[in-house]
């Protein structure tokens, strides 16, 4: 069923109620997910995070990899998410923060599957937000604060010209092999080339410990091998190439699209 976030009314959606207890039906096709910065440190120990450019605007934004397929969350087996971390975007559905005239407003998807008779209340009978839509709206909150800081980060990244191209040679157990490309992670060299007063200015501001958390999440390709498994389709090995690496005869990019 197609998505379609409409803004929350207590008048109007004053019965809503959403089912805590679900099989995570909304993110099974979603292949990567947008991570925000503060989570950089938790998504690291479990997933991949990399950046992505839109195509229009030229922008990056970092994501997880879920998965080297769209259409597949390798992180969804018989229902249940597969490790300790779930990326805040995912956390948050069905609601979403999204500029409601000159503010940010409380949105939610109305043909979201989570919508049911017996679930959990979003507002009390008095009309006031109910401790879950409470709970909710401070994660929105964390999120929308969350990217700005992301994006300030990202500026300094290219600011600094320390994003690399990257590309995944994914060999699958069947035999088939494909080129994952579009993506970028951080140059460990150029990082570690800076001056002694830009790598202050990255350690006051926040971003050094990111830029390594994203560093090190690539060691998390090896867990997509692993939950690979328990597809029909499992992942004999992945490499990863870098930067100069990369092979100037690589097929067209296959670039992940936003979930």
């Amino acid at each position: 069923m197609t998505i379609s976030y409409i803004p929350l009314d207590k008048e109007k959606h004053k019965d809503l109620k959403i089912n805590l207890q679900h099989d995570f039906g909304y993110a099974k096709e979603a292949h990567i997910a947008a991570a925000s910065i503060r989570e950089y440190a938790q998504l690291a120990s479990v997933m991949p995070v990399v950046f992505v450019k839109d195509p229009n605007s030229e922008n990056f934004h970092s994501v997880t990899m879920l998965g080297t397929e769209k259409g597949s969350n390798l992180f969804i087996h018989e229902g249940k998410w597969q490790v300790h971390c779930l990326p805040m975007n995912i956390q948050r559905y069905p609601f979403d923060v999204r500029p409601d005239g000159e503010k940010l407003g409380v949105f939610f998807d109305e043909n979201s599957a989570l919508i049911t008779d017996d679930g959990e209340p979003v507002f009390t009978p008095e009309g006031e937000p109910s401790p879950f839509l409470e709970n909710r709206q401070q994660l929105l909150s964390e999120l929308a604060n969350s990217e700005m800081a992301t994006q300030r980060f990202i500026k300094k990244l290219v600011e600094l010209d320390l994003l690399d191209p990257i590309e995944l040679l994914v060999n699958y157990a069947n035999g088939e092999k494909r080129n994952i490309t579009g993506m970028f992670s951080v140059s460990e060299k150029r990082l570690q080339d800076l001056s002694e007063e830009q790598v202050v200015e990255l350690h006051k501001s926040g971003f050094l410990g990111a830029a390594y958390a994203v560093l090190m999440s690539l060691g998390q390709l090896n867990r997509l091998v692993h939950l690979s498994n328990n597809t029909d389709k499992p992942i004999q090995n992945l490499q990863l190439r870098v930067g100069d690496a990369i092979s100037k005869e690589q097929p067209a990019a296959e670039q992940p699209a936003n979930s």
